[in-house]
């Protein structure tokens, strides 16, 4: 069995030398084959990666022109692996690499996709906030199961590779992909450890442009909460019509509530047309760089 090892780095200099060999030693076992993605980082990436491609005849490199994101960094490490099974983890080394075999011995049992999972994360509480709130998401939109964790660190059988490396939007998610070909998918507990070198690269701004990928790019609930909302909106103006209405009927002398009441309502109403346009615009915007040939990420060197 051949193991590809799919590596997303991004400002990884310090640690992603330690990886491949610690990897190296760890899997010597399997036939193994490393795939490093470098997505523009502003350290010394390239300059280690690249020795690390001329050294050693199983690792392929490859350097993006600039910083794409770490799924499209993952879907260009995919549509270049040649392994039975293709295993991705971070350069931060808060997964083991050994771990991995844990992910085959899984995998062997038949399934496409083993996800890990943890007793205890190490990460930041903002990140862990981040985790908690994309799951809860990727359940409600792309039906997951719930005691499905969607981890970076997963392993992904050849067959289903194939399939997912078909998909050519800009905006990737590599879950919401492996969700859209299979439902043979579990899950192992791994060991999650501090990170060696560094902090997460995953800010606010990455994170929310992480969501908005899965919700305008795998679903379309958005569109049907926004519509449910209007009609929600509609029927509590007809309600407040009509109660205003039967209420001067019953008392003519009687005045306006006041301008208090009239202001929320037209503020909640305009606050729900433009909610629902701005979703409206991130679908026909998402799709104007998807139709206009936005590439997913553009290779500056390779060195197989």
């Amino acid at each position: 069995m051949k193991l590809s090892i799919c590596i997303p780095v991004y400002n990884g200099a310090k640690t992603i030398q330690d990886l491949v060999e610690k990897a190296g030693r760890e899997l010597k076992d399997y036939d193994l084959e490393f795939v490093l993605v470098n997505d523009g980082s502003r350290d010394e990436s390239d300059a280690v990666c690249s020795r690390l491609a001329k050294d050693n005849a199983d690792v392929r490199y490859i350097n993006l022109r600039r910083n794409f994101g770490e799924h499209n960094a993952v879907m260009c490490a995919l549509n270049h692996v040649t392994g039975d099974y293709a295993a991705v983890i971070d350069d931060d080394f808060q997964n083991p690499p050994e771990e991995i075999r844990k992910l085959v011995q899984e995998a062997e049992k038949g399934y496409d996709v083993v996800y890990s999972k943890y007793h205890h994360k190490k990460h930041h509480f903002f990140r862990n906030l981040g985790s908690r709130f994309n799951d809860l998401m990727a359940t409600w939109l792309l039906e997951k199961p719930r005691d499905l964790y969607l981890s970076s660190f997963k392993l992904i059988r050849r067959e289903v590779i194939d399939e997912i490396v078909t998909y050519r939007g800009p905006f990737p998610y590599i879950d919401g992909l492996l969700l859209r070909v299979t439902d043979s998918i579990s899950s192992v507990f791994v060991e999650h450890q501090a990170r060696k070198e560094g902090k997460s690269n995953y800010t606010l701004k990455k994170l929310v442009s992480l969501w908005l990928n899965m919700f305008i790019n795998f679903s379309i609930k958005p569109l049907r909460l926004v519509t449910f909302a209007g009609l929600i909106t509609g029927l509590v103006c007809v309600g407040l019509g009509l109660f205003f209405l039967i209420e001067r009927l019953l008392n003519s002398e009687s005045s306006p509530s006041g301008w208090a009441s009239l202001a929320v309502i037209l503020l909640f109403t305009a606050s729900v047309q433009m909610v629902s346009l701005g979703v409206a615009g991130e679908y026909i915007g998402k799709h104007y760089l998807d139709r206009n040939g936005t590439p997913q990420w553009v290779v500056k060197k390779k060195h197989f």
